[in-house]
Formats: C-alpha cells, structure tokens, sequence
C-alpha cells in the first residue's frame, strides 16, 4: 500500500494549491458579470461581506487544522466531532464538489483555449481539449505533488499579473479617481446584498483544500491553518479591487458588464491595449487548468483517506511506491471527471447550449458540496473541542454565528427559485447525499465493527494530538 511522501509541501506550495482552487482568474474573467447582475455598482461590497461571512467559517476549520491533521484532513475532522456518520457524508460532499469544480475548470480551459485556437484559425473539438486537460493534470499529479502544486502556482501567478496590469491601465486612464457611484447604497436592499454575497461565497470556496495535505505538508500544524487564512484573504482582497476596476472600466459601455462574456478582453480592447488579449487568454486557460489540476489533488487525498476506511475500495488508499502520491484515487478522480464533463457537454449540445453553459452550471453544483462541508465541519468544531476538553464559550459563539451566516448561501442557493435546469440542481444533490447515506447505512449494517474500529482509531488520533 505504501505512504505518501511526506514532508514535501511548504506553505507556498499549500497556499497555491488554495488560491489555485479558488481560482482568482475564474472570477475576474468569467464570474464578475455574474456578480454585477446580481448586485450592481455594489458588487465590491458583495465581495467584502462574502469574505467576512467565510472568514468564520475558515476560524471553525482552523480550529481543528491548528491542533491535529491527517490526509483529507476534513473527513477525519468532522468524523472526530460528529462520529463515523458525519465525517464519511462531509467527505462524500468534499468529492462532489471536487469533482464539478474541476470540471468548471476543465471547460475553462476549453472556453479560452479554443478562442487562443480561434486566432490562429484552428478548431478542435472541445471533447479532445478535455482529455489534454484532464490527462496533463493527471500525470503531473501523479508524478509528483510538489512540482504540481508549483506549477499550479506559477500558473495563477502569471494570469494574476496581466489582469493587475490591466486593472491599473483601466485606472490610470480615469487618473486613479475615485468611482463615487460604487459607494452610492441607495435603492439597496439587504435581499440584493445577500444575494450578492451567495455568488461571492461561491467564489471563494477551496480555501481549504490544504487540509487534505496533512501527511504530505511540512510542520501541518503551523502551515495548514496559516494557508487556509492568508488564501482567503488575499483572492478576498483581490477580488475586491478587480471588481471595482472592471465596474468603473465598463461603465458607459454600448455593452453592460452583465451581458459581457469577456470582460478583461473587452477592456483590453476599450482602453487601447489590444494586444494583452491573447496574452490575458493564455493567462484564463492556464487558470483554469491549475483549477482543474487542485481539484483532482485535493479529490484524490479525499478519496485516498475515504478508502483506507474502507468506504471506497481498499486499493484507492494505495499510494505509488516511487512517486508518494496516491495513484489509483488519482486515476479514478480523472475517469471520472472526463465522463462527467463528456457526456455533460453531449448532453448541452443536444439542447443546443455551449461549453460556456456547462462551465456555469458545474460551477453551481460544486457549491453545493463545498456548502455541505463547511456546514458539518462548524458542527463539528464544538464537539471536537468538547472531547479534548477545550471547549469555551467563545467557541460555541463562533460556532452560532458560523451557522447562522451558513444560512445565507444555504437559503440563497434555492430561493428565490432559480430558472431551468439550476431550479433541479439542489434535488440532484440531495440525491447524492442519499447515496452516501445509504452507503453509510450499509457499513453500520454489513460491518459494524469496522466502522467501530474506524470511529475509535480517528478519535483517537485526534484526542491525542497536540496544540
């Protein structure tokens, strides 16, 4: 069965593997019009109340991550808290949303791929620029975890620096004067503003995918919890900043900012520097393909801790014996991603819809598993602290407020009633749940002792860990 290899992960390696999955490219090219539909000239102000609504949630994640860890560190943390029941369905929701975030990154990739194509007059359909993406993300990840992460940092490092460029082009051309019309709150509403914050805590979600490192990272205890902070903060900070200057950059455009499908390249285009299109394509599509590269790392760890508790077949908890990293999860997350975002795509061109179409919407059906996890891991946290006897009030008081804040995209994500097929989404994940409740059911039925023995080696790995 081998281990992985451990020890191999800095805090800059784990920190872009957070920023990689949340994907601050993803926003700025693609989800900003999304927001301004939403919100309108506010948007930045969604984007800050987001931040602060997750900044709770990372503070109830960070209270487990800063005192124990383990590979897919969240499963055993909500199995620590709520038993064998609640940690294998908060691992199950981790890998549904694993697995639509990766597919909105792999049709990304497409999307911007196929324009870069475009330009040099050459068409390849976009089922073969799924496998190059899927197949490249899946070899690097199996040959080496460290260089992947790497990778994927330079990657959003490089598109992160063309759209600043142009952020501060699109300023400089309005003499970094002050958009007063963005702090105007008239005519908003707390109804707008928390629908605003819904697409913002959406954008957000992978800021804890670290924490499914916790074997393979240097010093866990220190640099897991530092990566979970400082990711959420900076692609917060971020997109705060991009949103206001595309806001103030479209503003009196024949095109509103809603309606745009490319709104860094209409900029380009607006503010007389053209010539960034391609590079700001190229910089989208590598995005986009580091998004898709930390959602199959961070899905195999899930899977690879699921199987050495037998929830999955054993042979998914087998890691390689030369490379350290957990192959058969790694073969079984790109299969499964590539049917998925296949028959999808087959499916939307039979209705006559487009990649694009499918981008979004595997966009939102990952939130749906992030939403699920974060709620069982706040639960959780009281309960860990409880057994280790650490519990204080101000744990329950973040844990309330926690919960209370969860309610906004929970709520926010069904009414008001979104329009076809997204109105279906939320029973499809219910279904899903289902699966692995049923799952669940099964082991306490077919092997209650394994699942006794499971629950105790977890406890027990946590209960002794130190602050």
């Amino acid at each position: 069965m081998n281990k992985l290899r451990a020890n191999c992960l800095n805090f800059k390696e784990l920190l872009a593997q957070n920023i990689a999955l949340i994907s601050p490219t993803m926003t700025a090219a693609l989800i900003v019009p999304l927001m301004y539909g939403t919100t309108g000239s506010i948007s930045w102000l969604s984007y800050a109340v987001g931040g602060f609504l997750v900044l709770f949630v990372a503070l109830s994640l960070n209270q487990f991550a800063k005192r124990t860890t383990n590979s897919g560190s969240m499963y055993s943390y909500a199995m620590s808290g709520l038993g064998f029941g609640g940690g294998a369905l908060c691992g199950w929701c981790l890998l549904w949303a694993y697995l639509f975030i990766g597919l909105a990154g792999t049709t990304g990739f497409t999307i911007f791929a196929t324009t870069l194509l475009q330009m040099i007059h050459v068409s390849v359909p976009p089922v073969i620029l799924f496998a190059f993406c899927l197949g490249s993300c899946f070899y690097i990840a199996y040959k080496d975890i460290k260089i992947s992460t790497l990778i994927t940092l330079g990657l959003e490092a490089f598109s992160c620096t063309f759209i600043l460029l142009l952020a501060f082009i699109v300023l400089g051309h309005h003499h970094f004067a002050i958009d007063t019309t963005q702090f105007t709150l008239k005519g908003t509403s707390l109804l707008t503003l928390g629908m605003g914050a819904v697409v913002a805590i959406f954008s957000l979600v992978g800021f804890e995918s670290s924490t499914a490192f916790g074997e393979e990272a240097v010093n866990p205890l220190k640099t897991i919890p530092r990566s979970v902070i400082w990711s959420l903060v900076i692609t917060a900070a971020f997109f705060i900043f991009i949103t206001y200057v595309e806001v103030q950059g479209t503003a009196g455009a024949s095109t509103t900012l809603d309606k745009m499908n490319a709104p860094l390249n209409t900029l380009a285009v607006m503010y007389g520097v053209p010539y960034l299109q391609p590079i700001l394509s190229l910089g989208a599509m590598v995005s986009f393909f580091a998004l898709a590269s930390s959602c199959m790392n961070a899905g195999a760890r899930v899977m690879y801790a699921m199987g050495r508790h037998d929830f999955f077949p054993q042979n998914t908890s087998y890691a390689h014996a030369k490379h350290g990293t957990p192959h058969v999860a790694l073969i079984v997350m790109a299969i499964v991603m590539f049917a998925v975002v296949s028959v999808s795509y087959g499916f939307l061109v039979i209705n006559g819809m487009a990649v694009l179409d499918e981008f979004n919407d595997a966009g939102t059906m990952g939130a749906f598993g992030f939403v699920g996890a974060y709620t069982l891991i706040v639960l959780a946290a009281p309960f860990f602290l409880k057994k280790r006897g650490e519990l204080k009030t101000q744990h329950v008081i973040l844990c309330v407020v926690a919960m209370a804040l969860m309610l906004i995209p929970i709520v926010g994500s069904v009414w008001p009633i979104p329009s076809p097929p997204v109105n279906y989404f939320p029973y499809a994940f219910v279904a899903y749940l289902w699966f692995g409740i049923l799952r669940v059911m099964g082991m306490r039925h077919q092997k209650p002792e394994r699942v006794v023995e499971v629950s105790t080696q977890v406890q027990k790995l946590h209960a002794a860990a130190t602050a």
